[in-house]
């Protein structure tokens, strides 16, 4: 067999052509080209695609919300698809804050917040340390009796938690909102469960051998390794509480007892007229600040409820 050099020199090889053959080592293999990494990356390209083209579609309503809130009422009424104010004013702000008693509604919806967080937390975390270490008889019927709740639509219960309210005294009181939403609450049980099933149980075996009892071992030992979910948990029922809008309008009927997605009906105007100025800068102060501490959160968020899942069941 004859191998043809005409295409080498003496400083290296010459540029490929049809004439020169690849010499290899013995015992050495060309590795060839992994087989669909092109089919791969054009999979991944699509995916990123839909991925974006998604995420511009949830962001835009906001978007919208934000710009229109600048708009004029003569702009909305003449060219409502417009996507730019022309001019822009601040105006909106203004006379929504003005218009309705914004203030108070903030307090409302703040003060409700945190009540119901702390409550949240309190009994979430005791009842999953229940369910998830305190073994009796029925405890797991029990707990999916509980966790099976949540799949029942809150409009089913609407007359009967009215009903319950008004033979409490509560209607149109904020205790209707405030201690319900911290005792009835199975995906905040859930999750401190889940949470508590992810923990060793050396902890507790240490505490029980040092003599401690399930009190102390739940405040002094289970408590403080929940933080992570907990900080999760109180930012979840937030968000919940603050936006909740259907059960504020059956139970609250004073004007100073509003919060703050309830307080934005009352820009709906006679006949159904609406300037869409006021109610979006108006959305745009209700939503904000839950924002913020959505964004700031979220990451907490997804870490806790990865974690979540540690225990295996």
């Amino acid at each position: 067999m004859s191998i043809d050099t005409t295409s080498l020199t003496r400083g290296g090889a010459a540029p490929a052509t049809d004439s020169t053959i690849a010499i290899v080592a013995p015992g050495r293999r060309v590795r060839p080209k992994p087989a669909g990494r092109g089919r791969r990356r054009v999979s991944a390209t699509v995916l990123h695609v839909v991925l974006i083209a998604a995420g511009l579609g949830m962001v835009f309503p906001f978007v919208w919300m934000i710009l229109t809130s600048f708009k004029t009422l003569p702009q909305l009424l003449k060219d409502p698809l417009s996507l730019l104010p022309n001019p822009w004013t601040f105006g909106n702000y203004a006379e929504a804050w003005n218009a309705v008693p914004f203030a108070q509604a903030y307090l409302n919806s703040a003060y409700i917040a945190v009540l119901v967080v702390v409550g949240t937390l309190i009994t979430a975390s005791m009842a999953g340390y229940a369910f998830a270490r305190i073994r009796f008889r029925g405890s797991r019927v029990l707990f999916i009796v509980f966790l099976a709740t949540q799949m029942i639509p809150k409009q089913v219960t609407l007359i009967p938690f009215y009903l319950l309210m008004t033979q409490l005294g509560w209607v149109d009181s904020h205790l209707a909102l405030i201690v319900p939403g911290m005792i009835a609450n199975p995906f905040a049980v859930f999750l401190m469960r889940q949470f508590v099933l992810s923990l060793p149980k050396e902890l507790e075996e240490a505490a029980l051998v040092d003599g401690a009892g399930r009190i102390r071992t739940f405040f002094q030992v289970i408590l403080p390794n929940l933080k992570p979910g907990l900080a999760a948990l109180s930012i979840i029922v937030a968000l919940d509480v603050w936006n909740s809008f259907l059960f504020p309008l059956v139970l609250l009927n004073t004007p100073d007892l509003f919060t703050v997605p309830l307080l934005l009906q009352s820009f709906q105007g006679q006949f159904g007229s609406v300037n869409y100025g006021l109610v979006m800068a108006a959305s745009a102060i209700s939503t904000v600040p839950m924002l913020i501490v959505f964004v700031i959160g979220q990451r907490r968020i997804l870490n806790s409820m990865a974690a979540s899942g540690l225990g295996g069941r």
